[in-house]
């Protein structure tokens, strides 16, 4: 079992670097080029890189993967949200999901091949359990990373809260002021000044100022900037004051991350109780309870043989 292992592995890391060769540093159109002389500028000759060869190779799985049309718009926000808003950032999506659930089987095959230690029900579980590992990480992973790029932008909004309100109040639209507040925030909070940068090219591009901040709430489906589209759009539509509407809504999420803070604060003495019991108090017992056991058994121990 130990030899056919080996053999399965040599076989498949011989075919992958003659594959790549093949692909990467021979070029045969070249040498056929060279001995019959013909033309080099009238034959096209693209070079892939190995990056684009794989995202080739995700696009076409991609394709082969049936999914139902609700399916593909709930894919299609969640990656939008994670920061993934390429053409075919479905396709590399689905793909991904199809060569993981056809990987991973494969390794797990060639990892469990050679131990005895299984049975054939627990080695088909394995197996099948690695299959369904790889077709649902993509889902994990883009959750991850939408909610990494949530916290993100609330983290950036206080700051582009606050530009806002000095760009406003220094004389500017709130369109210049949203240009302005993305270029400035552009390498401190990259999220919050992508979406900002977002919303400046829908109002180009002809949407209406309320179309423009309604998508930047669904887009991001952050709370806070809900809460911010709401504000301005009912600003915008019944006339007020766009700087004061601003300052008080700055205001207003200043309280309520304050209070967040403390109710952060007043959770953390529940949170610790777990830690301190189980990692804590172990080692103090050890440390205080151990030298006196140790002494009462060195002192009693005689003494009750003895008796």
């Amino acid at each position: 079992m130990p030899l056919l292992l080996s053999i399965t592995v040599f076989v498949i890391v011989a075919g992958g670097l003659m594959w790549l060769g093949a692909r990467l540093w021979v070029r045969p159109r070249a040498a056929i080029e060279r001995i019959t002389g013909a033309d080099a500028i009238a034959i096209e000759r693209v070079q892939k890189h190995p990056s684009l060869a794989f995202h080739e190779l995700l696009s076409k799985l991609g394709s082969v993967l049936p999914a139902s049309p609700k399916d593909v718009t709930i894919m299609q926000q969640r990656l939008i949200r994670a920061g993934y808003r390429g053409p075919h950032a479905l396709r590399y999506f689905y793909g991904a999901k199809v060569l993981l659930a056809g990987l991973l089987p494969v390794l797990t095959t060639i990892a469990v091949a050679g131990s005895s230690s299984r049975t054939a029900d627990n080695k088909l579980m394995l197996i099948a359990g690695s299959a369904a590992v790889g077709f649902f990480a993509p889902n994990e992973y883009v959750r991850r990373r939408a909610r990494r790029r949530q916290r993100q932008i609330r983290r950036g909004l206080p700051n582009a809260l606050d530009l806002l309100v000095v760009c406003v109040e220094s004389g500017l639209g709130l369109d210049q002021a949203i240009v302005q507040t993305a270029k400035e925030l552009e390498h401190a909070h990259p999220e919050i000044s992508e979406e900002l940068a977002l919303v400046n090219f829908e109002l180009r591009a002809g949407k209406r100022r309320v179309e423009a901040l309604r998508n930047l709430a669904e887009r991001t489906d952050v709370e806070e900037l809900r809460k911010l589209a709401a504000v301005l759009i009912q600003a915008d539509r019944f006339g007020t004051s766009i700087s004061q509407t601003l300052r008080s809504h700055s205001d207003f999420m200043r309280v309520q991350a304050r209070q967040l803070a403390e109710e952060k604060a007043a959770k953390l003495g529940v949170k610790l109780v777990f830690p301190i019991f189980f990692c804590i108090l172990p080692s103090l017992f050890v440390v205080t309870v151990g030298p006196i056991m140790v002494r009462v058994v060195r002192e009693l121990m005689p003494l009750i043989n003895q008796m």
